[in-house]
């Protein structure tokens, strides 16, 4: 039988007796009267009748057949039980190391973030997960390393993610060389630029060919901003400079497409009417053309997507996030100006994307194909996720990236982009008149960077995508024919963070299994107690019980004709009997505790009488309130603590909390009889006062005395506030001619303003500082001359006030 939660509405709600519980109540009442025990008797208590349970949450309370808790069903809900739970002992030794190693040598691992740094952490993994630039890399020679901190930490944290055991490297060295602040937010491309530029700096340095022009040779091509007279078709001079680019920027609002954004970057802008060009040939102003040509193209071509757009209007930048659709191939040998034999086709290796809608905030992940098994990564900081063969993972939900809708392109102008992969029928095959080939589309509303490669040439064709004229031949493709090498200086050290990381974990393991065989033992020794069959009840505790009960019931009984005499007590109508004094004030009361009782209330007195501890007082009233009481408890303890003082007589009643009601005899008795069955110890607490007991006389006295100095105090304030009523209440004093006025600070005045307003138990517990210590503080001591500006003056309604002001006057 599963163990089935309590409804929602009867929360918290106390049990009502069932059926099954008058009937319990009932065979312990006959086993104590006829002190006999039978197996029907025992079966009722015990519940042994209730059938085995099939697999609870955890151990069913009213089911002793219910070891779900200790050992669960392989059919129920729980996977571990009692003697399955980690022991805390073993908590302590703290999480398992090896729970961080890299699932295996071809998993990638992840960067740590330092607080804000996912920006760097994407763009440092798209970079070494290009092999190429790996390589150039792990070429520099030790000696430039040393003497170029950023190169030295730059190549370790190459090596650590190539052979470091751990699933997460720490990026911390690399980012404290370059110092940048990790509780700040970065943009990924300026973060990607700065790097290139301050890495050619290093680099320059090596003397290894390979390693000194890595950047260049990768990442950096060449365009020229041409300016085309149209009446003598000459260009201009400045048309032929060929400046250095890394990244295209190519906008992305009202553009569908990477295509769409290529025509837009390349496109011809006519100069006409004012915006004329003068031409040099022409010797006048003409109208002319101008554009950006494409004269070389790197490797790794970058397309940095400008999705945040600056708004004039509030001077804030927004991001856009509308879907941008790219091809998985790239056939950019329309777009250079020079025409090639060889086509210029690239592959997508990589995206960059950035998370959430602001452009000042968000998170940057990494997707990367690795470009041995052509498998896709997702770089989130210390988390890498394999995503198959699509950079998006197959059959993707994620709002933001999705599969783009089909599209038919001349392969002799552009690639053929079709949804999910599949073939065009015949019919459009015919119609299109060239080649067509397959190329896969991807959509996303926050790709940020775009990243392709250049594909390998066939074996035998040469790769030269520079069209300036230079014959030089470059290593355009990325896929190297070897994966790459660490040096033997590299090497050696990846390998003792290895051995130390695998010594850790060797160190956890056995310190648990140590402490595992060690619980092990112990639970063998004690063997789980004594194996308990259905007639091993204890008669004892049968009786025991029965008793207690028999003894609840007689109290619960006691109880309820007490407290009829007690609400008598409470309404005045115990005349003409034997009264005693029991303390009477309602929980709530804040007391001074003078006796060792916790129950009936505390005294508290005034200043004049000590005050141990404070703490919340009860009373007869309190006892009245208290419901579904079985047995005496705590707070049964101490019926007139609170109306004793100090001297062992009566407090009077003008203290705090020694308010008191007079009880009948039979009443007292009962609720002495309880509070020292409770605390015998306690015969303070259940001091008898009689009717005609007279209070403390010392108590009164002091109780007057302190009555009469608060007396005086309280005519003194008020004879303040009337004479000063003005100040007392905030307002500024017009100044009158004739009148000598006086300096003084005002948060002085605010101290006196609560002091003279405040009476009794508000008023505060110390007076103000005299005026004199007060004005000295105005004063330097070096000079005597005021430390502050006294407080500007305004006329208003033909009256002149102080301003508000730090020093009032």
């Amino acid at each position: 039988m599963g163990h089935h939660r309590p409804n929602s509405r009867s929360k918290g709600k106390r049990n009502r007796l069932d059926d099954y519980a008058e009937t319990t109540a009932e065979i312990f009442r006959n086993v104590l009267s006829t002190r006999q025990v039978t197996e029907d008797d025992v079966n009722q208590p015990y519940m042994i009748w209730k059938p085995a349970c099939q697999g609870c949450r955890v151990n069913t309370k009213d089911n002793p057949n219910c070891f779900c808790g200790l050992t669960p069903p392989t059919n129920g809900s729980r996977r571990s039980g009692l003697w399955q739970k980690t022991s805390e002992v073993v908590n302590a030794l703290g999480p398992d190391p090896s729970d961080d190693r890299r699932a295996s040598p071809e998993t990638p691992a992840g960067l740590t973030n330092l607080g804000a740094t996912c920006y760097a952490n994407s763009i440092l993994q798209c970079l070494y997960m290009n092999k190429s630039f790996r390589d150039g890399v792990f070429s520099i020679e030790p000696d430039v390393l040393k003497q170029q901190p950023v190169l030295d930490q730059l190549a370790l944290l190459f090596a650590k993610l190539h052979l470091y055991k751990m699933a997460f490297v720490d990026s911390a060295p690399f980012i404290q060389t370059l110092e940048l602040d990790n509780g700040v937010q970065q943009d990924s491309h300026e973060f990607l630029t700065l790097l290139f530029s301050l890495l050619e700096q290093c680099l320059s340095r090596s003397s290894v060919l390979k390693a000194r022009t890595i950047v260049q040779d990768l990442f950096r091509g060449g365009v020229s901003h041409v300016t085309t007279c149209l009446k003598c078709g000459n260009e201009s001079e400045a048309s032929s400079k060929i400046e250095d680019f890394y990244e295209l920027e190519l906008n992305v609002k009202g553009l569908k497409n990477l295509e769409e954004s290529l025509d837009d970057y390349l496109n011809v802008e006519e100069l006409q009417g004012d915006n004329q060009y003068y031409c040099d040939s022409c010797a006048t102003r003409v109208d002319a053309t101008r554009s950006i040509k494409l004269r070389s193209l790197p490797a790794v071509l970058n397309f940095q997507l400008k999705r945040c757009i600056f708004l004039p209007n509030t001077t804030t930048r927004k991001k856009m996030t509308s879907a941008f659709c790219f091809p998985e191939e790239l056939n950019m040998t329309r777009r250079i100006s020079e025409h090639f034999q060889s086509e210029l086709i690239y592959d997508l290796s990589a995206i960059l994307i950035h998370k959430g809608s602001a452009a000042n905030s968000g998170h940057y992940v990494a997707h990367i194909k690795n470009e041995n098994t052509q498998q896709w990564w997702e770089f989130d900081d210390e988390h890498v996720s394999n995503l198959g063969c699509q950079p998006f993972g197959k059959g993707s939900s994620h709002s933001a990236v999705k599969p783009s809708q089909t599209e038919k392109l001349d392969h002799s102008s552009s690639d053929v982009i079709t949804e999910n992969g599949n073939r065009p029928d015949a019919g459009e095959r015919q119609a299109s008149n060239t080649d067509v080939t397959e190329v896969k589309t991807f959509s996303s509303c926050d790709a940020y960077m775009l990243m392709y490669v250049l594909r390998c040439p066939k074996d035998g064709e040469n790769m030269s995508i520079d069209s300036s004229g230079d014959k030089e031949e470059k290593k355009a493709c990325t896929s190297s024919e070897a994966d790459s090498h660490l040096p033997s200086h590299l090497y050696e050290e990846v390998e003792k963070l290895n051995d130390s990381y695998v010594d850790l974990c060797e160190q956890y393991k056995t310190k648990k299994e140590s402490e595992l065989n060690c619980i092990t033992e112990r639970r063998q020794e004690y063997g789980g107690g004594p194996t308990l069959a259905k007639d091993d009840y204890c008669i004892d505790c049968l009786f025991e019980v029965a008793q207690s009960m028999a003894r609840a019931d007689t109290y619960r009984d006691r109880r309820t004709l007490m407290k009829e005499l007690a609400e008598a007590a409470l309404a005045g109508d115990c005349l003409n009997e034997k009264l005693y004094y029991i303390s009477k004030p309602c929980r709530g009361s804040i007391g001074n505790n003078l006796s060792t009782s916790q129950g009936w209330g505390k005294v508290c007195v005034h200043s004049t009488l000590p005050r141990p501890h404070l703490w919340d007082c009860t009373g007869l009233q309190q006892w009245l309130r208290r419901k579904n009481v079985d047995s005496p408890c705590e707070a049964d303890a101490g019926p007139t603590a609170s109306i004793r003082c100090p001297h062992g007589q009566l407090m009077p009643e003008q203290a705090s909390g020694a308010r008191r009601v007079l009880i009948p005899e039979n009443l007292w008795n009962f609720i002495c009889e309880i509070a020292m069955a409770v605390k015998p110890d306690d015969s303070a607490g259940c001091s008898t006062f009689f009717s005609d007991s007279e209070p403390c006389s010392q108590c009164s006295i002091q109780l007057s005395e302190v009555a009469c100095i608060e007396d005086t105090l309280r005519e003194f304030k008020l004879k303040q506030r009337q004479s000063h009523e003005r100040l007392a209440m905030g307002k500024s004093i017009p100044l009158l001619p004739g009148i000598r006025y006086y300096l003084l600070r005002s948060s002085w005045l605010s101290t006196w303003k609560s002091y003279s307003n405040s009476s009794g138990k508000s008023a505060p517990c110390a007076e103000p500082e005299t005026l004199d210590a007060v004005i000295d503080l105005l004063m330097c001591e070096k000079h005597s001359r005021l430390l502050e500006r006294p407080p500007d003056l305004a006329c208003k309604r033909g009256n002149f006030l102080q301003k508000l002001p730090t020093v009032s006057i």
